[in-house]
């Protein structure tokens, strides 16, 4: 008999090497494979696992080692305290994306019955989260991925999210009209040559990789929101760690006023935004990277 503690332990030694998160990781696939949670597998070392268990864990086991991210073995991944599933053609939300809610949501405070676009929406998690904090907002999500706004509204049903609306397409292709109180993306924006893709080899390549040094989709994004905003309303746009300055510069040449980029977590440039003019001359004060 193989107990739960025992199998968990093994299979954290084995993925040390491997993962950086190992014991965490070997806490998600036991519990998987057990069809219980973290808490209940702490709550209960001793339970052994079947044979079929065993196997089922073995499987998951190698394809870990081979990289695949835990979401993937698992079909689920917390993002803002909810529960959403996750496929391979869906990106894995990373818990620095959670900054790009939290500025939409501070965007929108004190407007009635806002008007939300998320772009690129993947999972849905970035909307699932504005839609369930704000019960009052009509969040609008598009994706060019018909497998991934299948994946995006099931998280949505799941959670009972009723004012959220998806549309395919490309970026702002599929709108008809209509301006936004604040538009949020979390765009592709990795450099086709970048070295950090190895790491990413799992995930869609398409959710990834852009043109242009990982800017085309951040510089269509800001160009195309204008049109797109009630005046005052915010742009804000998730990039990379070093993309702070370009994507500042992409956002000024765009006519936007009050850009600012926000540090993540771990002290990093990750979000920047900008605010549609009330006036076309209004004149933007200086740019900002804020803590």
């Amino acid at each position: 008999m193989i107990r739960a503690a025992d199998a968990t332990a093994a299979l954290r030694e084995r993925l040390a090497a491997a993962s950086p998160t190992a014991a965490l990781d070997a806490e998600l696939l036991v519990a998987c494979v057990l069809g219980i949670g973290r808490t209940a597998l702490a709550a209960d070392p001793g339970r052994a696992l079947a044979a079929e268990e065993l196997f089922a864990l073995e499987a998951l086991a190698r394809r870990r080692l081979a990289g695949e991210p835990v979401a993937y073995l698992t079909g689920r991944r917390e993002f803002w305290s909810l529960e959403l599933e996750v496929n391979p053609d869906v990106l894995v939300p990373r818990p620095e994306t959670e900054l790009l809610v939290e500025r939409a949501l501070v965007a929108i405070r004190g407007v009635a019955r806002p008007a939300v676009l998320d772009l690129g929406t993947g999972s849905g998690a970035v909307a699932i989260a504005v839609a369930s904090s704000r019960a009052d907002a009509a969040v609008t999500a598009t994706d060019a991925s018909a497998a991934a706004l299948a994946v995006a509204r099931r998280n949505a049903a799941r959670h009972g999210i009723g004012n959220l609306a998806f549309i395919e397409g490309d970026w702002y292709a599929p709108l008809a009209g209509g301006r936004f109180d604040a538009i949020v993306a979390n765009p592709p924006y990795i450099a086709a040559e970048d070295a950090a893709l190895a790491a990413l080899s799992h995930e869609p390549r398409r959710a990834l990789v852009a043109d242009a040094g990982g800017l085309a989709s951040l510089a269509a994004i800001a160009a195309g929101a204008p049109a797109h905003l009630a005046p005052g309303g915010w742009l804000l746009l998730e990039h990379g760690a070093g993309q702070g300055p370009a994507v500042r510069e992409l956002l000024g040449t765009a006519g936007f006023a009050g850009i600012r980029t926000w540090l993540d977590l771990a002290g990093r440039e990750r979000v920047t935004g900008g605010v549609r003019p009330r006036k076309a001359l209004e004149s933007a004060p200086p740019t900002e990277t804020l803590r």
